[in-house]
């Protein structure tokens, strides 16, 4: 069993007053470019912001400005999955644990990885329940009490290769059925279990990082090379290849999506900082956004006033049903 501890802010609050952006294009935020960008820029959405850097960091966007950023320079790991809760808490994974973060930076609740595993994606369940994922040799899917430190459900779940664990899994989520979607990345597939473990379907794919239940009942692919929709029973809806759709904004590392309420979708592009050294005078775009008919209609590309760093992350911010009010089973 794992240690439940209430501990001090290990973070620090940054409020900035930036600009407004003003509307219709705008160029581009990293460096003196005559490139215009689709969109209004930070202007274009409220949203929470969050990647795997050398960084463990944080931020909320609204009305084209950083109104709260969360750091924490102390941790270890890179930022693979960040949740804004209804109540304006922040729910972190970051490889080597989970915290789950107060508006004014307290650190309510933190669960360690065990040696030897990771921990890149976790779920809020009600204000009382988090479902995790395990990488680990068993990897485990595990639901636990953050007020009590109990685990009331645990399976566990298959990989290729179970000393592999960084390359295990990045992304899962509950659907509104209350199953969970689950990114096997070493497996190339993606599958829907439900809360007892039992895999019910799955969908090939190559190397997939994200997969985010629609609510139409389909699912959002993301894998190396493509976002593809696709049906419980196989069949493609729809696919975006950034190669061909994207040409003038690559898209070289694709991590998650998201369909958005206005039927876009919404593409995140990583920047790794350990294989390369950022090129500010040619930043790559951190997230793109596209109509049904693939229309590029907004790129976020803030590298300098604000550096939001690289994309792993992002949550729209637009009132939608919280996204703590879903169920697991028995676990509401």
């Amino acid at each position: 069993m794992h240690m439940i501890q209430k501990l001090l802010l290990v973070g620090t609050m940054t409020v900035a007053a930036f600009a407004p952006i003003q509307s219709g294009a705008v160029e581009a935020d990293s460096a003196p470019s005559t490139i215009k960008l689709p969109g209004r820029g930070l202007a274009e959405h409220d949203f929470l912001y969050a990647g795997e850097s050398k960084q463990r960091r944080a931020f909320i966007v609204r009305h084209a400005k950083v109104v709260w950023t969360y750091d924490d320079p102390t941790g270890r790991g890179e930022v693979s999955d960040a949740v804004l809760l209804s109540n304006g808490n922040l729910l972190l994974a970051h490889q080597y644990a989970m915290e789950l973060i107060s508006p004014d930076h307290q650190v309510l609740w933190k669960l360690d990885a065990p040696a030897g595993t990771e921990i890149h994606t976790a779920m809020p369940i009600g204000t009382d329940h988090v479902l995790y994922v395990q990488n680990g040799d068993p990897a485990l899917v595990k639901v636990v009490n953050i007020k009590t430190g109990e685990t009331k459900k645990e399976f566990p779940v298959p990989v290729g290769n179970p000393k592999g664990t960084h390359g295990h899994f990045r992304h899962g989520r509950i659907t509104a059925h209350g199953t969970l979607v689950l990114a096997h990345m070493d497996l190339k597939r993606v599958s829907e279990y439900d809360a007892n473990g039992k895999e019910l379907r799955s969908w090939p794919a190559n190397g997939p990082w994200g997969v985010t239940p629609l609510d139409n009942g389909n699912v959002l692919i993301v894998d190396r090379t493509s976002i593809r929709e696709m049906t419980p029973a196989g069949e493609t809806v729809s696919t975006i290849i950034p190669s061909v759709d994207s040409p003038v904004y690559p898209l070289t590392s694709l991590q998650l999506a998201w369909r958005l309420p206005n039927g876009n979708t919404l593409v995140n592009n990583w920047f790794n900082e350990w294989s390369g050294k950022l090129d500010r005078t040619n930043a790559p775009v951190q997230a793109v956004e596209f109509t049904p008919d693939k229309k590029v209609v907004w790129v976020l590309r803030s590298w300098d006033q604000p550096d939001l760093g690289p994309a792993t992350t992002i949550q729209i911010l637009d009132g939608k049903t919280a996204p703590e009010k879903v169920s697991f089973g028995d676990i509401r």
